[in-house]
């Protein structure tokens, strides 16, 4: 696959003439040109093709970078050096915005480009109109042979590339191999929601080892039910499991995304319960879709843009109203339920529908109902529920056992598509499923679970150690620790302005970090943090360092409720006294008036062993665990209370900082 519009010898490139690679440009280019932007590429053109005089190597204009969406301005390949050159024609200041750019660039290749893992990369920021540049080359304190970005003129370009060639040491780059990397990108769900909304597949976008291949099957086992469902006029239901961060939303959206057009007979829906991931979704591609028909030149309104995206990504309790309110089919054929698990269970839902829909005679659990809603089709139809092992998180959620009793128990017909791993513990299906073993319309597909975390593409196992840290299995938990840290760093603390150094100091260009915290972490409010103070969850997740309502800011705090089912690059996960480790097993609290009572209940307990399982596996790259002195004077905040906690998280062999 060809990625950039342009790429010769750089022998060859000065020799030709700027008529000629402006040719190759614009023949190339996937996206109507206007006058400005041949006029910027003829500038840098004439740029290099003054300062590269002399050098041996290979250049590349407008450089795909498939995560972001975006492109390199170019790319140059010199001795042992990739430098990444971003221009900023007409600027005089080197903004942080643009520093950002450049790095995030880098940060790519980096990541997720095969045949730049090892080498050194060189971001440099060109701003043409700048003076009295004073450019620093140094390696950034990871030590990964990425440099800090480097700020240039025109003028100070050439003396740069040759600084650099003296710093680093290494083999020359062979370009026939750097050229034929694997491009293996891991994008987090936002960015991986406006691939596939802007015409991507599941293939493009997702890693290219085994994780990725059973990303890729399981898309295409769910179309090949969704097919043999249409064919044969057969009602199915199929179950996506997967350890958390392993592609199950992804999977969802490629499904929708491949049957958007309502004048289909497969159009389908995304439907999910989770209310800050259905906002964060609709704004960001909301935004996306307004600043692309912008670069064409085609003014769109944000209120237009987001009708669209309303209709892809739809909100499952508003689904569920129409559905009451209007009698006959939904127009769509297929439903996809993210985070079915956390369906209401019977009783929420009566007392929901009689106490807000004024419906007393109401009698289903809502997984039944949502099932029943499809049956309406007289030919066929589809569910696909996404589920999540031990991920309720909230009073009512009726786990993945609501979907199989009343299945079994309403629609005996339906065919039903599981994987051998709904037994699993964390699922607690198993033993309902033993009641339908014997069903004839119960299958086994192993492509419907997913057991690689696409999260932590640093780390795969974190989402085991995170299982092993929180069952208290604690040889398993200090091997699997001995194998992630070394690329997943994981630290732990008592000093939360030392956290918030440590995040600053990891995160590299724009990688999102921020604070999570448990909903039911009351008494971290002697440390700023009031979990009941509102947080706008669009402007927390999608906004940037400028913003004080961003994450990047280190004062609002996201809870389970808010970033279930999303993830930051870097986590701050703070933990409080309403879960603490003791001898006997975890012990389970909740703050109540001016003092912790205990959570008696088993499934509250559950909820909130829950709520730590998904805050300490929402970062991609590597995360920072508070645990608070706590106070001597403050009984609530008994010094014992913490102690124990980290004691534990010591024991396991976790680094202190």
């Amino acid at each position: 696959m060809k990625r950039e519009y342009y790429s010769n010898s750089i022998n060859q490139f000065i020799n030709s003439s700027s008529n000629e690679v402006l040719g190759e440009l614009t023949k190339n280019s996937d996206f109507d040109l206007g006058q400005s932007q041949r006029d910027i590429w003829m500038e840098e053109i004439s740029i290099l093709q003054r300062v590269l005089v002399g050098y041996s190597g290979s250049v590349y204009f407008e450089y795909s970078i498939p995560r972001m969406g975006k492109r390199i301005d170019v790319v140059l390949i010199i001795g042992a050096a990739i430098f990444v050159i971003e221009f900023k024609g007409g600027e005089k200041e080197f903004s942080s915005t643009a520093i950002d750019q450049v790095l995030d660039y880098c940060l790519d290749l980096k990541n997720f480009h095969s045949s730049s893992h090892n080498n050194f990369i060189v971001p440099v920021l060109i701003a043409t109109k700048a003076e009295n540049v004073d450019p620093i080359i140094a390696l950034t304190p990871q030590n990964d042979r990425l440099l800090f970005p480097i700020n240039s003129n025109i003028e100070t370009l050439k003396n740069i590339i040759d600084n650099v060639l003296i710093f680093i040491d290494g083999a020359a780059i062979n370009i026939k191999e750097w050229e034929g990397g694997r491009y293996s990108p891991t994008p987090t769900i936002i960015e991986a929601a406006m691939a596939l909304y802007n015409g991507h597949s599941v293939q493009e976008i997702s890693r290219s080892d085994a994780g990725a291949v059973n990303l890729t099957k399981t898309s295409e086992a769910i179309s090949e039910i969704i097919k043999s469902s249409r064919s044969k006029s057969k009602k199915s239901i199929c179950f996506v499991t997967g350890v958390p961060g392993s592609g199950k939303t992804l999977v969802g959206l490629d499904i929708a995304t491949k049957h958007i057009n309502k004048d289909e007979d497969l159009y389908s829906v995304f439907l999910s319960g989770n209310g800050p991931l259905v906002a964060i979704l609709r704004e960001a591609l909301t935004r996306d879709k307004v600043r692309h028909e912008r670069e064409r030149g085609r003014k769109i309104k944000k209120g237009e843009a987001m009708s669209d995206v309303k209709v892809f990504i739809q909100n499952v309790h508003n689904f569920r109203d129409d559905c009451i309110e209007d009698k006959k089919p939904p127009i769509e054929h297929v439903a996809l339920f993210d985070e079915a698990q956390r369906a209401w269970n019977l009783q929420q839902t009566v007392n929901f529908m009689q106490r807000k829909k004024g419906l007393p005679n109401f009698s289903q659990s809502e997984p039944e109902f949502l099932i029943s809603c499809l049956n309406r089709h007289l030919d066929w139809a589809t569910v696909v529920c996404l589920v999540g092992g031990g991920q309720e998180i909230n009073t009512g959620e009726a786990g993945i056992s609501e979907w199989i009793e009343c299945l079994n128990r309403s629609f005996p017909d339906w065919d039903i598509y599981i994987s051998s791993r709904l037994t699993d513990s964390e699922y607690g299906a198993g033993k309902i499923l033993s009641k339908i073993q014997s069903h004839k319309n119960v299958f086994e597909k192993d492509e419907l679970h997913l057991s690689i975390s696409m999260r932590s593409f640093r780390a795969e196992n974190v989402s085991l150690l995170i299982k092993q840290l929180l069952d208290i299995n604690i040889n398993e938990a200090k091997k699997t620790l001995s194998e992630v840290e070394s690329k997943y760093p994981i630290v732990i603390t008592r000093d939360i302005s030392i956290a918030k150094q440590w995040l600053k100091k990891q995160a590299r260009g724009s990688e999102r970090y921020g604070i999570v915290v448990s909903s039911s972490a009351e008494r971290l409010k002697p440390h700023a943090i009031d979990v009941r103070s509102p947080m706008d969850p669009i402007h927390w997740f999608l906004d940037g360092k400028e913003d004080v309502r961003s994450s990047y800011y280190l004062e609002d705090v996201a809870t389970e409720f808010h970033i279930q089912g999303l993830e930051l690059d870097w986590s701050c996960v703070i933990w409080d006294a309403d879960l603490r480790f003791t001898k006997n097993g975890w012990d389970y609290r909740s703050f109540v008036g001016n003092k912790w009572n205990y959570v008696k209940k088993m499934e509250r307990q559950n909820y909130l062993k829950n709520a730590y399982r998904v805050l300490l596996t929402r970062a991609r790259q590597g995360m920072v665990i508070v645990i608070p002195f706590g106070d001597s004077e403050d009984p609530t905040r008994n010094p014992d209370f913490y102690d124990v906690t980290f004691n534990y998280l010591k024991s396991l062999g976790f680094k202190i900082i």
